[in-house]
């Protein structure tokens, strides 16, 4: 499956993945979703679960603790948030001016990324049409459109470099969610009819692909292979997303829908004891162990769904940090991997310390955790930066720190859209 895992400070390209935003009554990851202001409507226990995802995905790419994949399937719960947006939103209006919302919010800030990465590869050496003839120029489009993936050199730059080599590869992953989110929009009008005619078949439909696919069985090629693996494996949960939006999990006893979930993630974690990889209990790098684990966990999540109109207890207080990171989602999935790669030349000052080698291997244990605390400044000022891209392409007022204060003039707040867990390929 299109399966790329980041680990700490470096990444290598094993397959494909890392989403944004939603509303009452369902929603996705980043921007590129938002439909509403945020006000009381708002269901913030769909916001909550967005921000998780998207901590779990940073945190996954600095330390790429494999268990981190089990305890909380972020791209799942991703892709079954926007699902049940783009249900709500078709229920509402026409496929097409659903489809082109969907990518006036999703593209642009895809594009101011491309517009910075593409010209450093070029310039630290990438010459695609040497390696690939006018198709190496040609696939350069799906940096405008995603349909297919778009490309990047696996090196780049020279070993002594700022960055690590492998440094395209780790920027450009999270653009695996892009495409499949976009392959998902494009398809829904279609799914959404099947489900409401044919729910259980609907569903299932994905998860019998990715055993054909995702196993092996049948084998499919370079990307397209990937691309239909990711569609594949993640295909239940955005469907799932549209029974979530038609209130079917109200109609189900709860004990159904626990006793089926129970059954499906055991299944994944019994498919993947024997499919285990070089990176053991990574179910990213498990297609058939990722969906069906990635199902039955969303599934659970969304029967219980309380439907917040406010975070209860102690989560109030995390209120404007989860709507910060609901309204710049597509922002903090994009450009994590490239902050956590600038993490590394900032922390290797420590090491002109005077004395400092006596601790050098505190120093060096201590790495990943450095960078974990250096990563929330970082991606505070790609926000800052770069942020008010989400609110242009949703053609509202760009703003520098939307987290719902009115004193920080943020105004009306939107969900997130489509962001996700993704590096130089994996969430």
């Amino acid at each position: 499956m299109s399966t790329h895992s980041l680990d700490t400070g470096n990444a290598s390209r094993a397959g494909h993945k890392a989403a944004p935003g939603a509303v009452v009554p369902g929603g996705a990851p980043s921007g590129a979703e938002a439909e509403t202001p945020a006000r009381p409507g708002r269901d913030r226990y769909l916001d909550l679960l967005r921000a998780v995802a998207l901590v779990r995905v940073v945190v996954f790419h600095i330390f790429g603790w494999a268990w981190l994949t089990i305890l909380f399937p972020s791209m799942g719960v991703m892709f079954a948030l926007a699902g049940s947006l783009m249900a709500r939103s078709l229920s509402k209006r026409t496929p097409w001016s659903v489809i082109r919302g969907r990518l006036r919010r999703l593209l642009p800030p895809m594009w101011a990324f491309a517009l910075i990465i593409v010209p450093l590869m070029f310039v630290m050496g990438w010459k695609p049409a040497r390696e690939e003839g006018l198709w190496g120029l040609i696939k350069l489009a799906n940096y405008l459109f995603p349909v297919g993936a778009p490309p990047y050199p696996f090196e780049s730059g020279d070993a002594g470099g700022l960055f690590d080599q492998s440094w395209a590869d780790q920027a450009a992953g999270p653009l695996w969610y892009i495409r499949a989110y976009l392959w998902f929009v494009l398809a829904s009008p279609l799914l959404l009819w099947a489900f409401r005619k044919v729910p259980w078949a609907t569903l299932a439909f994905p998860v019998a692909l990715t055993a054909v696919i995702g196993t092996g069985v049948v084998e499919i090629p370079g990307e397209t292979g990937l691309a239909l693996t990711d569609f594949a494996v993640y295909g239940a949960c955005w469907v799932l997303g549209f029974a979530h939006n038609d209130g079917l999990f109200q109609k189900i006893p709860r004990y159904v829908t626990v006793s089926l979930a129970a059954f499906t993630m055991a299944f994944g974690l019994w498919w993947a004891s024997g499919h285990l990889g070089p990176e053991g209990w990574n179910f990213d790098e498990i297609p058939l162990a990722e969906a069906t684990w990635s199902l039955g966990f969303v599934a659970i999540l969304l029967q219980y769904s309380p439907s917040w109109r406010e975070l209860p207890g102690r989560l109030a207080q995390f209120d404007s940090v989860i709507t910060l990171a609901n309204n710049r989602a597509v922002t903090i999935y994009l450009w994590h991997n490239l902050l956590i790669m600038a993490t590394v030349p900032i922390i290797d000052q420590f090491w002109s310390i005077p004395g400092i080698d006596a601790f050098s291997a505190e120093l060096d244990a201590a790495y990943p955790a450095l960078t974990l605390v250096l990563i929330w400044p970082l991606l505070a000022l790609m926000i800052l930066g770069m942020g008010w891209v989400e609110d242009v392409a949703a053609k509202r007022r760009p703003r520098l720190w939307p987290n719902g204060s009115t004193s920080a003039g943020a105004g009306a707040e939107s969900g997130a859209g489509p962001a996700p867990s993704g590096g130089a390929h994996r969430r």
